[in-house]
């Protein structure tokens, strides 16, 4: 099993890739035509990701579940590349929350 690092660069890996193709072609390039059609086709792709996680969950389907999560997850990557962020960017925001409490962290947002 991979360290928990090793595992972080594999999201850095694959954001650097997103990035890489920001100047592709969008006729070649998914990621390409992803950011092309701009934050709202992005947003549209995360729904659609997401709702298919919950369906996943909700068959009882692991599998499934990873598999879409794995989907999820790649377009909440082209998210951050569309706004100029990187995972790093999510590690930094979940370290600074790292050991408070949820509510009041939630309570710390109005």
């Amino acid at each position: 099993m991979a360290t928990d690092p090793a595992r972080a660069e594999v999201l850095a890996r694959l954001a650097a890739t997103i990035e890489s193709r920001r100047e592709a072609d969008p006729a070649s390039s998914y990621v390409a035509s992803l950011l092309a059609k701009g934050g709202d086709a992005i947003l549209k792709k995360i729904g659609e990701e997401a709702t298919e996680t919950v369906m996943a969950s909700k068959d009882g389907a692991p599998d499934r579940v990873a598999a879409e999560m794995a989907d999820l997850w790649f377009h909440c990557l082209v998210l951050l590349a569309h706004h100029g962020l990187s995972p790093a960017d999510v590690f930094a925001e979940l370290e600074r929350r790292e050991g408070r409490s949820g509510h009041d962290e939630k309570a710390s947002r109005r």
